[in-house]
């Protein structure tokens, strides 16, 4: 190991130590699995920045991030289940043989290709370790119901697409929009509570499909939006500022304006 990272592991079984940290040593898998959790949202949203050519907060969510892993394992060596050398051989054996076209003699000239080996390997992998003994009910019994809503709706319809349940076009996926689009207004008009949440839910399904079938990861998508959002509105509330108003004493045809310039000068920008 690097010298850094050994640090880091001596941090850890310092902190770990009967006369360590109190609320490190009261920690558990259970207990630290939110953290967990959301420190791969963290880094996640920085990579957003990252993309922008801002790398710092990205270097600082991945440490937070290898701090849940290296956490852990220490737990995980002091019980006796495995320990962090016992992670990292794991994941490198996995690598090398889920890439048999680096590390062997397979060729695969395009990522379609490996990603379809790289799923018939998981279930030679599932076969050998005895995974497969109990077999699965479902193909989408392995997409956790833990996930978020749109990264667990692309999952899902990633693998029923696997198995050729998928539209045959994105045209018959904007037919299917038009048709919930339709459900909703009708379920909005009747005043219906529960179908409206349906069809919400089955709309913003729809558009998940459409977005994995023109390859677009629909949380960053969506993350993305939420960024461009914040940043409007922000540019809404400072002109409102200089001003001397406020939004509660503005109107909605004031901030249309500004926001509409917000636009603009990013564009210009």
């Amino acid at each position: 190991m690097s010298k850094n990272f050994d640090e880091l592991l001596s941090v850890m079984l310092r902190l770990r130590a009967p006369d360590g940290c109190p609320w490190d040593r009261e920690q558990t898998y259970e207990s630290l699995a939110p953290y967990l959790l959301e420190e791969a949202f963290e880094s996640f949203d920085a990579i957003q920045e990252a993309a922008a050519g801002k790398t710092e907060n990205l270097r600082e969510e991945l440490g937070d991030l290898l701090l849940q892993i290296v956490f852990h394992s220490q737990i995980a060596e002091e019980l006796g289940d495995f320990t962090i050398e016992d992670v990292c051989a794991t994941i490198t054996r996995k690598m090398i043989l889920r890439h048999p076209h680096v590390f062997g003699d397979k060729q695969f000239d395009t990522a379609d290709e490996v990603l379809k080996n790289w799923d018939e390997l998981k279930k030679a992998e599932r076969k050998i370790t005895g995974q497969s003994k109990n077999p699965k009910n479902s193909i989408l019994e392995d997409v956790p119901l833990t996930f978020p809503a749109l990264i667990e709706a692309n999952k899902l319809t990633g693998k029923a697409a696997k198995v050729g349940f998928d539209w045959e076009n994105t045209e018959q996926i904007f037919e299917k929009l038009d048709e919930e689009a339709s459900e909703l207004k009708n379920a909005i008009a009747e005043n219906e509570i529960v179908n409206i949440e349906e069809e919400i839910g089955d709309l913003l399904f729809v558009l998940v499909n459409l977005a994995r079938r023109l390859e677009v990861e629909p949380e960053t998508a969506l993350k993305k939006t939420n960024r461009k959002f914040r940043r409007r509105f922000k540019f809404i509330e400072n002109e409102l500022k200089k001003s001397g108003k406020s939004l509660e004493n503005s109107n909605l045809k004031e901030m249309d304006a500004l926001w509409n310039k917000a636009k603009t000068e990013e564009f210009s920008g």
